[in-house]
């Protein structure tokens, strides 16, 4: 006999009769059906929604809370410390660009931000997208300008 779509068929015994539920206490499953008398789960519909654990916080939003799991969405920068910016000259506007062409960066994928490590001699026009504290106070402490970029 070859075998073909239209000769297939289960295995014996592979496929079981549907349980026919309500049908009388001599079918096994009569009257609540197997689900006893009172309570939640035995009432019609699902009886709580998927992950419900009686009212505790839920695994699917205790686990985020935990440490190493990665932000969704993180906010990505290129930096640059204040330490780096003593090479370039005074009152000279600094930005992604004028950095990338003066050779102190090599690949802005990102924003600019600015870190406040180190010290800074020089007054400078800094337009970034983002500065920390410290970075902010060196460059007004110096003289120079803190533009914040959108």
């Amino acid at each position: 006999m070859t075998l073909r779509l239209d000769t297939l068929k289960a295995n014996s015994g592979a496929r079981r009769r549907k349980l026919r539920k309500g049908r009388g206490i001599a079918a096994g499953q009569g009257a609540s059906c197997g689900f006893g008398m009172r309570g939640q789960k035995s009432r019609s519909g699902r009886p709580t929604r998927p992950g419900f654990e009686g009212g505790q916080m839920p695994l699917y939003r205790r686990v985020p809370k935990l440490k190493h799991f990665p932000l969704v969405n993180p906010k990505a920068f290129t930096v640059i410390n204040v330490s780096a910016l003593n090479e370039l000259k005074p009152d000279s506007k600094v930005n992604l660009d004028s950095l990338v062409k003066e050779g102190l960066l090599t690949s802005p994928k990102h924003p600019l931000k600015v870190l406040g490590n180190g010290q800074l001699k020089v007054k400078l026009n800094v337009q970034a997208s983002a500065f920390t504290a410290s970075a902010r106070s060196k460059i007004e402490s110096v003289g120079g300008t803190c533009e914040v970029l959108t």
